[in-house]
């Protein structure tokens, strides 16, 4: 991890600045750590990944979902791949109808907050630089397998997304795909995303509707999300603060996923 990435780190519970430091432990071997350069509170590596949030600290739909996604990681490609080519002529047209909408540029840093399985990533051009986040191991490890596969870029981090661990302003690009609808505080995510946007900056959020999940709703875990999430399923544009600008909504693959943008206005005022 280099220092311009560092800089751009910051504990997610208090935001100071983090730093790197090698701790020799007394067999001799050095252990990796980011931490707090005032609280010094220490943030490990796991498999050359920060951990950048407590996963005991997990609770209510983020602790009952990411156990979800521990189940379903290794199918999940392959169902959203099926479900597009019978729905939205293949995945990569599916993709791409809100992947357009990202303003990259070269040398843009771009997030991508729930980054799963890392797909999106492999689509996007290569000139740019890539970061993703995501509270599930279980998608990051099949994340960082794949990008070694497709010879692509990421930066990885285990995070949560309503207490992302970036300083303010760090990024060109914010989007997420997948998921939102299960986060304990979807507000309090659409925050972090644009506090960690920079002015001006467009913000893309996906993730499927309740045709989608009616379409499901021969599975009893489908029926289940249905009677618990009520209107989550839909863009949530009540959650969007005043101050923003351009919002925008659409339906894509058949209906199936809303498609919610807007820009982080250029002045705070």
């Amino acid at each position: 991890m280099d220092d311009d990435t560092i800089s751009m780190l910051c504990n997610p519970y208090t935001h100071e600045p983090l730093e790197f430091i090698t701790v020799k432990r007394q067999n001799g071997k050095e252990e990796k750590f980011l931490e707090g350069v005032e609280s010094r509170e220490r943030f490990p590596f796991h498999n050359g990944i920060p951990v950048l949030f407590d996963a005991s600290l997990l609770e209510g739909y983020n602790l009952k979902y990411n156990s979800f996604y521990r189940k379903v990681a290794r199918f999940y490609d392959p169902a959203l791949k099926t479900l597009a080519f019978f729905y939205g002529g293949g995945e990569a047209n599916f993709r791409n109808q809100y992947l357009e909408l990202l303003e990259i540029e070269k040398g843009s840093r771009v997030l991508e907050v729930s980054v799963g399985t890392g797909t999106n990533i492999s689509l996007l051009p290569g000139f740019a630089r890539y970061f993703g986040l995501d509270l599930s191991w279980y998608m990051l490890s099949r994340c960082q397998k794949n990008l070694i596969r497709w010879k692509r870029q990421s930066e990885l981090f285990y995070g949560n997304a309503e207490l992302l661990p970036f300083q303010d302003e760090m990024f060109d690009v914010v989007f997420h795909v997948g998921g939102i609808n299960a986060f304990n505080d979807r507000s309090k995510a659409i925050s972090e995303m644009i506090r960690v946007a920079r002015p001006g900056t467009k913000i893309v959020i996906v993730d499927e509707t309740a045709k989608m999940m009616k379409a499901l709703s021969w599975m009893p875990s489908a029926r289940k999300i249905i009677e618990e999430w009520g209107d989550r399923l839909k863009a949530p544009v009540e959650l969007i603060p005043a101050k923003v600008q351009d919002i925008q909504t659409e339906t894509i693959l058949k209906d199936f996923f809303y498609v919610l943008s807007f820009r982080k206005p250029l002045s705070q005022e």
